[in-house]
């Protein structure tokens, strides 16, 4: 047999490597065969593959666009260019929209960071996208010193209303201080006793529309400190500029107002006004969107028809208004709980009628935007906003019974109407487990249980400490692998859905719902997450204590070890992963225990697992700060370690010991790799999951999957297989199994001499060092001595 002192490391690292490139390659190219086959075979989708371009995305049988493109495919530009105006630079404008300059106000005036100027982009007459002149503002004016000026609306309402567009011009900036502060302003601008310019009025439409673009946060913050009920003012004051306008309307991308003058119908008796808002390429409101009927019927929606309402009233009504809200930020429930981001329009409707004389109706009905990929309807609710509790109420509301896929609504009296909507989404639930993930699991919880069994029995004939630390390690593997196999699914998967539409809704029921989102609670779901959670924590917790253990045994050999050292890693091992989990799901349970559906903060619905966030929430995560952090310091620090063990101690060569110049590279490897298996090295693979690109993260998904579902099958074979005890007694079951049947053949000789194995041998002459030594070697007994012309001639 030629000697492996003749082999060249380089090359065999490069043999290494370039299997590992081969196998990742081989991985690829199947990867490839599958995606044709899959195309080849898979009839034609009705839509292609990107399909709605720009960032728009299919949505219930269309593109939904951004605001800067619309048409069917969302390629026709709805945007003014970048541009500049004398000193002041703006970006791309949507249409319909003011943008705010580059150019801030300096951070040592009232109003730093707010824009210097805006500039309107639009429609000339022709249809043609053009920009309009700039408004300049006021860096020593804020929203705050706008509030205080309330009283010079008679005078200058005009100037109070142009300053306060351009501070709410960029909506990401503004607090709910800003907030308040603003609603405040607008609100008395549409307050007729206040007689401001009605110029004024319509900036002020704009910068209501503004308002609403800010965040729901922000606005739940302002909501609670409301004082002055500004929310509710300009809820009521909007209400009344909606009869001012005679027949015209103000829109804009989230608010819109119609007024209609019924008088000059010159109807006796009843008259009937339908109001309409048609879908659009975008969730925003443009020009054309709304239309007025008078002198009506009856309902008529279609396809494109996204709200309608039916006003119903007397010949003592002489005009009546509509305003259009696009989401309902300005209606803070506290019964209500939105968690969607979907469009909730939320429809006013009111006469100049007497209080006393009121008597109108109105019939509406309502077609959300809501994906229907992945939510089912499951209820909703006829509702308007009550002044004075501050709430939905639905009183004097019900709802009609219908099969024409519209949500009908009908109401004796006139005011801000909406419906509460009630969704079940619908989960994707994943397959079961795939056959590399099935076999690897099944190798790994025999190979860990045949290992721990192994270092329990053998641990007298041995005589190590270390088999505690590699037995809490097996251990916690091995239960982490049980319930991953057996409990990761989520058992809701098996239950059956109905499909979307409003078949199964309850019409008698009319009750206000308490969230936008409802789910089938699952606790053992939970508490397998949360078991899963914690035993994976505990694995890399031994990981690191394996690392720790490891480099005081080998690198700092002279010194002893820390007093009650097993069981100080004991209280590390099992206790600290046992405080994270308690922390992380004590604290998301305290903030929502008011919420049914606490627990998906924490887990997901899919699987049993930790919730993985969005990625604008992924900073706030339980999944970032309870997992990926803590097991990234550890991998980390075992890296570390593993370099050091590698560089001083298994690829340091010492020219006074036989036996390290006759270990081959090839042995060197295999205990590099030993060591880098009970380090969990193996787990950084799930750093190059995150990779965008799916092929390339497929790959490294499946090269995952190999090297981490059979970790406790390596441990077994590196860590048991390979000793001299498990070799021993194997060979002499061989002997008798073949000696049963007559068929006696002894085994060839069987010298598996590993790293730890040589390494005892080559310091056993240091006295100072054999007994500590001896703890790295759990197969070696305390009689096992070889001679240096045994290591040479023993079976490489």
């Amino acid at each position: 047999m030629v000697s492996c002192r003749a082999c060249n490391p380089r090359l065999l690292v490069a043999l290494v490597f370039g299997l590992l490139m081969t196998i990742v390659l081989g991985l690829a190219i199947w990867r490839l065969v599958i995606r044709i086959q899959r195309e080849a075979i898979a009839p034609p989708s009705s839509i292609p593959i990107e399909f709605c371009q720009n960032g728009g995305t299919w949505q219930n049988g269309r593109c939904l666009c951004t605001e800067e493109w619309k048409g069917w495919r969302c390629t026709i530009a709805n945007f003014c260019e970048n541009s500049t105006y004398m000193s002041y630079t703006f970006a791309r404008i949507p249409v319909g929209r003011y943008g705010p300059s580059l150019q801030t106000c300096d951070k040592n005036t009232p109003n730093a960071g707010s824009p210097l100027a805006i500039r309107l982009c639009g429609l000339s007459l022709y249809g043609e996208i053009e920009l309009q002149d700039v408004k300049k503002g006021n860096c020593d004016e804020n929203l705050e010193t706008l509030e205080g000026k309330i009283d010079d609306i008679p005078t200058e309402s005009e100037s109070i209303s142009n300053h306060t567009q351009i501070l709410t011009s960029d909506a990401s900036i503004l607090t709910a201080e800003n907030i308040t502060s603003a609603t405040e302003v607008v609100g008395q601008i549409f307050n007729a006793s206040r007689n401001a310019a009605p110029e004024a009025k319509r900036v002020a439409v704009t910068t209501v529309s503004q308002i609403l673009d800010a965040s729901e946060d922000v606005f739940q913050r302002a909501a609670a400190a409301d004082n002055d009920d500004s929310f509710a003012t300009l809820i009521e004051q909007m209400e009344s500029y909606s009869l001012s306008l005679g027949d015209e309307s103000v829109v804009e991308p989230n608010v819109a107002v119609q007024s209609v003058n019924i008088s000059s119908e010159g109807s006796l008796g009843s008259t009937s006004v339908r109001f309409s808002v048609e879908k659009g390429s975008s969730d925003s409101l443009v020009s054309g969107s709304t239309s007025v009927e008078t002198n009506v019927d009856s309902l008529n929606p279609n396809d494109r028809t996204e709200l309608q309402i039916l006003l119903n009233t007397t010949k003592n009504a002489q005009t009546c208004g509509f305003v259009v809200y696009q989401n309902s930020k300005l209606f803070q429930s506290k019964t209500f709980i939105a968690k969607s981001n979907f469009s909730q329009k939320i429809i006013s409707c009111t006469t100049d009628e007497n209080e006393q004389d009121q008597s109108a109706s109105v019939e509406m009905v309502f077609s959300p935007k809501y994906n229907q990929r992945e939510f089912q309807l499951h209820y909703y609710a006829c509702v308007h906003w009550n002044f004075l509790t501050k709430d939905w109420d639905t009183y004097g509301c019900h709802k009609d019974r219908t099969t024409d896929g519209f949500l009908h609504c009908r109401c004796n009296h006139t005011t801000n109407f909406a419906v509460l909507l009630t969704f079940k989404k619908d989960y994707q639930y994943p397959e079961s487990l795939n056959v590399i993930s099935n076999i690897g699991c099944a190798l790994s919880i025999a190979g860990l249980v045949l290992t721990i069994i192994f270092q329990i029995l053998t641990r007298k004939v041995r005589k190590t400490s270390i088999t505690w630390v590699l037995v809490s390690l097996c251990t916690s593997m091995l239960i982490f692998n049980l319930l991953f196999v057996f409990g990761i699914e989520n058992s809701n998967k098996n239950l059956q859905t109905s499909d979307s539409g409003t078949v199964n809704i309850d019409f008698d029921n009319n009750e206000i719902p308490a969230t936008d989102t409802i789910g089938i609670p699952n606790p053992t779901c939970t508490a397998i997450a949360i078991l899963l959670h914690y035993f994976l924590l505990v694995t890399f917790a031994w990981n690191g204590l394996s690392a720790t253990q490891l480099y005081f045994l080998l690198i700092r050999t002279m010194k002893p070890l820390p007093r009650h050292f097993i069981l100080f890693i004991s209280l590390i091992g099992w206790g600290v992963p046992a405080i994270v989990v308690a922390i992380t799901v004590g604290i998301i349970y305290s903030q929502n225990r008011k919420d049914s559906q606490w627990e998906l903060d924490y887990r997901q619905e899919e699987i049993c697992w930790l919730a993985i966030p969005e990625s604008n929430d992924f900073i706030k995560s339980p999944f970032l700060w309870s997992f990926i952090i803590p097991i990234t310091f550890i991998l980390i620090g075992n890296v570390v370690i593993l370099i050091i063990i590698t560089v001083k101690v298994l690829w340091k060569n010492n020219q006074n010991l036989t036996s390290t110049k006759k270990l081959s590279s090839i042995k060197k490897i295999i205990s590099t790799f030993s060591i880098a298996v009970v380090f969990g090295i193996t787990w950084i693979l799930a750093y190059f999951m995150l990779i965008k690109n799916d092929d390339i993260r497929l790959v490294f998904s499946y090269v995952f999957c190999i090297f981490n579902t059979t970790q406790g099958l390596q441990i077994f074979i590196l860590y048991t297989v390979r000793t001299k005890i498990f070799l021993s007694e194997a060979s002499k079951v061989w002997k008798s199994l073949s000696s049963s049947t007559g068929r006696v053949k002894s085994l060839p000789a069987m010298t598996p001499l590993r790293l730890r194995v040589r390494m005892y041998n080559m310091l056993r002459s240091i006295p100072a060092l054999h007994e500590r030594f001896r703890l790295l070697e759990p197969s070696v007994s305390e009689d096992l001595t070889l001679s240096e012309s045994d290591l040479a001639n023993s079976n490489i």
